[in-house]
């Protein structure tokens, strides 16, 4: 595998690996339901690769945006050549679902806060606007 290292070790960073998986296979690339093991068969077609680095890559991969949405819809799983290679159970599927209920809300409640702040902070520059001109009329 062509991966390009850190000067400070020879293996990959965990997201220089998962770019390039995304480069050399479809199945990273479009998101597809990953088929269970799918480490091994990267191992076996990649024995240089360190399973930390991949089994990182794989979490963040797994657990991006756009592989949860595929999982929440997914029947199928699929091999790093893109055949299908066993079903998605009902379990996973809504795994991903309460995991992207849960992003969604919290990513809702962080923008209600920063709007509550950013209000805050108006009325705040308001009133001191109000009290500037009130003192400054003197």
């Amino acid at each position: 595998m062509n991966v390009t290292t850190t000067p400070e070790n020879s293996a990959p960073s965990p997201r220089q690996l998962l770019k390039t998986l995304q480069e050399q296979y479809a199945v990273f690339r479009e998101h597809r339901a990953l088929s269970i093991g799918i480490d091994k068969q990267i191992i076996a077609a990649h024995p240089d690769i360190g399973r930390k680095a991949l089994r990182i890559a794989l979490g963040i991969h797994t657990n991006s945006t756009p592989y949860l949405k595929t999982m929440e819809r997914a029947t199928a799983r699929f091999d790093l050549q893109g055949n299908a290679s066993g079903d998605v159970t009902e379990e996973h599927r809504e795994r991903a679902k309460t995991m992207l209920r849960e992003r969604y809300k919290k990513i809702a409640e962080q923008r209600k806060a920063q709007r509550e702040a950013e209000e805050a902070e108006r009325r705040r520059e308001e009133k001191l606007q109000q009290l500037a001109a009130k003192f400054s009329k003197k």
